[in-house]
């Protein structure tokens, strides 16, 4: 094409060889360029409407690197994400979001392109980990933003990270964990739906209160906190202390789901187990167990995804909810349970300028890998769990009664969480086909 310009224009004759080399480099790229274009069939077996269904492609067994990326139904287009996850530099999932009426199948044609960058779509949830800036006092804010930090044993960076740890959220609901031995799950409610922790950074100052920003509604300590795992000795729980390196990061950032990953390398877990084998050695290596968090457009809940180094089933876990004070208690003793109750949300020395907070907290977990369904204690509503594999996958969500949008009384509360496991029955069930 160039070369027929080039006999035929006489503007193009004058040109210098600066720019004629321009356009030779010009059409090398075009015909460089490439697409591939496929589409995902995603059905919905079930009798269950579903909203904002989760849709993953694989892009790992692509021949080029994908760069960007469009998906389309029936001509319109559907925000997308690309993800890199281990960190390689390269795009390894296609992201999406899609509702599905009960038996309901839709096809998505999907461009895959191995030039320019991922499409740019409103963003509808938000993550950040920063360290604390002691020079900033102007309204607590920080500015030292980081992806990922990594410790060595005996250090903990608890105090030196802003809100503790990553915080990440929706527009419905906030997150955070603590980069500790605890590793905690804490909460952050909201009275409108919208992304607030760019600006409050969990901690709202008293003019965003007076405006309708949310904040921090659930004082968890050294609680499970809302599903929390930790090791179990055949009594209680135990913190992650003896553990050789512990990094947190932030995966991805959006626009429709973020992911929040804690690896505990070299963890020296408990084991309830040891006295039941001879093969002492087996049972007293160390795991390396990676967690990932994720929180997607458009729902409450967040699926936590645990991955060993090896199969763990020479281990034995806990998990489960805080026992907010008073308290009151649901279970379907199948993997299903939750809580609604009021208390502070601060330690007694913090409590000025807050009031007690009311909070719906639940936990879902696979019927096959629940152990034991612990009576309540003072501090939490627990579970031991256990795995057969080198993976163990449950869900965690919560309400907090400031809403506008969500639920106010402990039978709306239990009534959702039994609603929501049908949901992640359903979805659980979903195909999806690359075609």
């Amino acid at each position: 094409m160039f070369i027929f310009a080039l006999k035929t224009s006489k503007k193009l004759i004058k040109m210098n060889k600066k720019h004629i080399l321009s356009l030779c480099l010009l059409g090398i790229s075009l015909t460089s360029f490439s697409q591939v274009v496929t589409s995902i069939q995603v059905s919905n077996p079930t009798k269950t409407a579903l909203t904002a269904q989760p849709v993953t492609m694989d892009l790992g067994q692509q021949t080029t690197i994908v760069r960007s990326a469009l998906v389309t139904l029936d001509g319109q287009e559907v925000p997308c994400q690309l993800d890199d996850l281990n960190g390689d530099g390269r795009f390894d999932e296609l992201f999406f979001l899609t509702d599905l009426k009960a038996k309901q199948s839709r096809t998505f044609t999907i461009q895959l392109f191995s030039e320019g960058t991922p499409r740019p779509y409103e963003p509808q949830v938000y993550a950040e980990m920063l360290l604390s800036n002691k020079k900033i006092k102007e309204e607590n804010k920080q500015d030292l933003y980081i992806s990922s930090l990594t410790v060595e044993r005996g250090t903990n960076p608890y105090w030196q990270l802003h809100h503790h740890g990553p915080a990440f959220e929706n527009r419905l609901v906030a997150y955070r964990i603590y980069f500790d031995h605890r590793q905690t799950v804490d909460i952050y409610g909201k009275y409108h739906q919208g992304l607030e922790l760019h600006d409050t950074q969990f901690y709202p100052d008293s003019l965003q209160k007076a405006t309708g920003y949310g904040d921090d509604v659930l004082w968890v300590g050294s609680t499970l906190g809302l599903g929390t795992l930790r090791g179990w000795n055949g009594t209680e729980p135990v913190m992650l202390d003896d553990v050789n390196r512990r990094t947190l990061r932030i995966l991805a950032y959006g626009p429709l789901r973020t992911i929040v990953e804690v690896i505990d390398d070299g963890w020296n877990a408990p084991s309830a187990l040891i006295h039941q084998t001879s093969n002492i050695i087996h049972h007293t290596s160390p795991l390396t167990m990676t967690t990932r968090y994720t929180l997607t457009a458009g729902r409450r809940d967040c699926m936590v995804d645990v991955l060993f180094n090896r199969p763990a089933a020479d281990r034995e876990f806990c998990t489960g909810i805080i026992n907010v004070k008073q308290s009151l208690e649901f279970s379907d003793h199948n993997g299903l349970r939750g809580c609604w109750g009021t208390d502070w949300p601060v330690s007694a020395k913090d409590s000025a300028g807050h009031k007690r907070e009311t909070v719906g907290l639940g936990i879902c977990l696979p019927r096959q890998n629940v152990v034991q369904e612990l009576p309540k204690d003072k501090r939490n509503y627990p579970f031991v769990v256990a795995t057969q594999t080198d993976a163990l996958h449950y869900a965690i969500t919560f309400s907090s009664d400031n809403e506008d949008f969500g639920y106010h009384s402990a039978d709306a509360w239990f009534a959702y969480l039994q609603e929501w496991k049908q949901q992640l029955a359903a979805r659980a069930a979903v195909i999806v086909t690359q075609k």
